[in-house]
């Protein structure tokens, strides 16, 4: 006698032995930040209820050539657990994870619906009308494209762009590293003519702007598949034939044609020296060094500290609302890096402040994700380092940094430890002396190209109004134009990082 099939959403936590008739809808990988990887996917039944499914690293031999996308299968047993995915692709509470003993077998089902999209209405994203743990489906036409960052050392390539829907909503779409190279590579093939539409699968959405995610995103652009196709039909035929464009700020931010290399762009205006010369400086300055990080400075203060959802501002209270410089009234406030470390350089020695988007992007997880991780793994205490920071030791690295003498510490504004570009400036900049080999590198004429990783503070802890905040995808790695820095400790201000739309811009993806 055949067991029974089972609906999605009776799902729950009191058996195992499940019996599912499915159609997989999409399946993904993802690797954490220990390089372990696990497979993940969204199937569905006849009714249309979904649930995401996840496969451990030590079944994926198992798995990983029989499941395909878009296929129908039954699934039999499966241990169920509490939907508590950072970033949820489904509003099921529950999820499934392969067992030992689960099994599938590949069955045409006829009544499962045919694959396709859960597109989110632009008008209720820029009214806030949606879950914010929740992946959802874009579609819209590219009307500009409002920032380009390349790949230089220390920063990651994103192409924020205007998406608009046939209702005429505009909202900021931020394509981070391999989304916004395919973009970028589409864009200037002098094949391709006319309006782009994209459909970007799983993206995040985040105060009023949508962003790939690390895992499980998927960027079709002007494809031949129903949905892009009747979207195209819909434009004004003017607007069918033509491409988008650059604005000038994309323009002048875009540095991959640049006459200058990165370590040129990387030393420009700074003072290049020993870290033992750092001792005597008198005033805040502007310097590159080269020095290998060796332990936490312990502070009152922590790892992190609670700021603005948008900009760096540190929250008066991270128990109440506040509506900070950059317009945003959070109310909830988000833990943000802030780590002091020694770096040292043979004998000498010397304190560094890490900010936000450095830590992140080195970490691969933001402080909220980190710090609601240890709660709920049961540590409630915040001064207790997680061992995940630990990564940030041991790395030699070329750091340009401000700084502080009256405080005896600089602030990290950019870093890389690309071994190459690190010996370069350890052997070509250099000096053992009170003057570098280029004093102050050559000027580049486009400042705010070389400035783009930076962070900054105002004397109230604020980022410099007119700066642009890349927000990513949960690894929520952010870069932010700097100015000047003051020190936080004796300011009584915090620093981060955050994500706003172009003058509003960008999010970065979270995994």
């Amino acid at each position: 006698m055949s067991r029974k099939v089972d609906s999605v959403k009776d799902i729950n936590d009191s058996k195992e032995t499940w019996r599912l008739a499915v159609r997989i809808m999409d399946v993904w990988s993802v690797v954490n930040n220990k390089g372990i990887k696990h497979l993940e996917m969204i199937v569905m039944d006849s009714l249309g209820d979904r649930i995401q499914v996840l496969i451990r690293h030590d079944h994926l031999l198992k798995w990983k050539e029989v499941i395909k996308e878009n296929m129908t299968c039954i699934i039999n047993n499966g241990s169920v657990y509490n939907n508590d995915f950072q970033w949820k692709v489904c509003d099921h509470s529950k999820k499934i994870v392969f067992l030992g003993g689960t099994t599938m077998k590949a069955i045409e089902l006829q009544n499962i619906p045919p694959k396709g999209y859960f597109f989110k209405d632009f008008g209720e994203i820029l009214q806030g009308k949606c879950k914010t743990n929740r992946l959802k489906d874009i579609i819209g036409a590219v009307s500009e494209i409002n920032h380009i960052q390349s790949n230089t050392p220390g920063k990651k390539v994103v192409v924020s762009v205007v998406l608009k829907d046939l209702k005429g909503n505009c909202i900021n779409c931020n394509l981070w590293e391999i989304y916004g190279s395919k973009f970028l590579a589409y864009y200037n093939d002098p094949k391709n003519n006319g309006a782009i539409v994209i459909l970007l699968i799983h993206a995040m959405v985040k105060d009023g702007q949508v962003s790939n995610a690390w895992s499980g995103s998927k960027l079709l652009i002007n494809e031949d598949i129903p949905e892009i196709q009747d979207f195209m039909s819909k434009l004004p035929t003017n607007e069918q034939k033509e491409k988008p464009t650059q604005s000038a700020k994309s323009l002048s931010n875009w540095s991959g044609g640049s006459q200058y290399s990165s370590v040129e762009r990387f030393v420009h205006n700074a003072k290049c020296m020993s870290l033992s010369q750092f001792c005597k400086i008198k005033h805040e300055t502007l310097c590159v060094t080269v020095a290998t990080t060796l332990k936490f400075v312990v502070s009152k203060y922590g790892w992190f500290y609670y700021g603005c959802t948008r900009c760096s501002s540190k929250a008066p209270n991270p128990e109440k609302a506040y509506e900070y410089s950059c317009g945003q009234k959070v109310e909830q406030p988000i833990p943000r890096y802030k780590i002091e470390i020694y770096v040292s350089n043979g004998e000498s020695k010397y304190r560094f402040v890490f900010w936000d988007s450095e830590c992140a992007a080195i970490l691969g997880m933001t402080a909220e994700f980190m710090h609601n991780s240890m709660v709920e793994n049961g540590e409630d205490d915040s001064m207790v380092y997680p061992d995940e920071l630990e990564m940030l030791l041991n790395k030699k690295m070329a750091f340009r940094v401000k700084v502080q003498p009256t405080f005896s510490q600089a602030s990290v504004w950019k870093l890389c430890d690309d071994e190459a570009f690190v010996k370069e400036i350890e052997n070509d900049y250099i000096v053992e002396d009170n003057q570098s080999k280029t004093e102050y590198a050559k000027l580049v004429p486009n400042k705010e190209n070389l400035e783009t990783s930076a962070q900054t503070l105002s004397a109230s802890g604020e980022n410099d109004p007119e700066s642009i905040i890349l927000m990513t995808p949960a690894k929520d790695v952010v870069i932010a134009d700097k100015g000047e820095e003051v020190d936080f400790e004796a300011s009584g201000a915090t620093q981060l990082s955050g994500t706003k739309p172009s003058k509003k811009l960008k999010i970065e993806p979270s995994s």
